[in-house]
Order: structure tokens, then sequence, then C-alpha cells
């Protein structure tokens, strides 16, 4: 059974209508939510992209409310939604990552945390899909041997798949 790990740039679509927002409305509709995770940080990055969309009138302020309430009761006070903390010995961990990849801080940290919450699901003969449309993050991934899906590039018959 594979849990699944959305970064921001995955997470921001179930709340901005965008390339891939059926995929990750797919997870959300056909998923358990103590089997997704997301970073805290990632949250309030998408609460970023909401605010940047909404003051370039991207987004309307009634789809800007709507996406803010939908946010909070799905993830941020969501009992079984998985929200993870981020601490120095992680940021620590990621770091090496950075230069063996050439990603960002950020995409570090995921990266870091998504490879040991693969390794401890893999014990129970479990993985878990990394789900990000950040190209690097998913070179990166894939080459440290992560099962990654892409909502904006991937099929739906691949998450499906993936979800079964």
């Amino acid at each position: 059974m594979n849990s699944f790990f959305l970064d921001a740039s995955a997470l921001a679509k179930r709340y901005s209508l965008e390339v891939g927002a059926d995929r990750v409305d797919y997870l959300f509709d056909n998923m358990l939510p103590s089997r997704l995770m997301c970073l805290m940080l990632g949250v309030a990055e998408v609460v970023s992209v909401l605010v940047r969309r909404r003051n370039s009138d991207l987004l309307s302020p009634m789809a800007f409310a709507q996406g803010m309430t939908n946010l909070k009761a799905e993830i941020v006070d969501a009992d079984d939604f998985n929200v993870l903390p981020i601490d120095n010995s992680l940021i620590a961990a990621a770091m090496p990552l950075i230069e063996k990849h050439a990603v960002n801080a950020t995409d570090a940290v995921i990266l870091r945390l998504a490879l040991d919450l693969a390794t401890q699901l893999r014990t129970n003969n479990n993985d878990l899909v990394l789900i990000t449309c950040d190209q690097r993050l998913l070179r990166a991934a894939q080459t440290e041997g992560l099962v990654t899906f892409d909502p904006e590039t991937q099929m739906m018959a691949d998450l499906e798949a993936l979800c079964a």
C-alpha cells in the first residue's frame, strides 16, 4: 500500500485550479487522509501561492476565501492528515542533498524526509510516492530510488495504479 507525500507545487493544485488539479483531487477523493502527507512549510507555501494569485487577479476573492477555508479544513485542522514538522536535525541531514542534486533547501528537506519515510514504509511492504511538479526534485527523487508522480505530466491511469 502506498502513502503519498505532496510538496507545495502539487498541493497548491487542490486549492487553485491549474493543470494537474484533477489528479491531486483524485488523491483527496480516493485515499484515506491518513495516507496523505505534506510539510507544514508546504502548507505555508500554498498560502503564499494563493495570496499571489489573488493579488494578481488570477484568483477571485471568493475563490481565494474558499481555497483558504478548504486548506484549513482538509489539512491544517484535520486530525488524520499527516502534516509533518521540520527540525534542525532534519535540515542538517538534508544539507548534503543540496550539493549532490543541486536542489534548494526546501526540496532537500522534502527529499531527505521522503527517503526516511520510504525506508520506514518499505519495512512493512508499503511504499511512499512523492507527488511534485518540480522537475529538479523529481529527478533527484528518482535518482535516489523514490517512486514519484508528476500531476502535470503523468496520466491519471498512472496515479490510479499507484493508488491500488
